[in-house]
């Protein structure tokens, strides 16, 4: 489960930027998930809680803003929404299809004291 991983690497991030800002507690951490990022959301949160316990995060809320998925097609050169990588193109039906959003992760932001 690579969920795991990533709440680690979101309490680390975390960690540091609450020690820039002079945090002594989060209450809030917001992520941006793309669609296409695979990340199980809820697996994500369940990790979230295990591993901030004992840390300045203990407690905050997780916020997750999903960004949708987008692909170039080739056979309409248009940039269209998909859902899942491997769907065919909503405009042309066409199959040539590059991922080109949605599959970004990032920390957006804290809301601290």
């Amino acid at each position: 489960m690579h969920e795991m991983s990533i709440a680690e690497s979101v309490l680390g991030i975390v960690e540091e930027t609450a020690r820039r800002e002079g945090f002594t507690r989060v209450k809030e951490v917001r992520l941006e998930i793309g669609r296409l990022a695979a990340v199980e959301i809820e697996a994500l949160r369940f990790c979230f809680d295990a591993v901030v316990r004992g840390s300045l995060a203990e407690g905050a809320a997780l916020a997750i803003d999903e960004t949708p998925g987008t692909a170039w097609c080739f056979g309409c050169s248009r940039s269209v929404p998909v859902e899942a990588r491997g769907d065919l193109c909503p405009a042309c039906g066409g199959a040539r299809l590059q991922v080109n959003g949605g599959t970004e992760m990032r920390v957006k932001d804290l809301l601290g004291t």
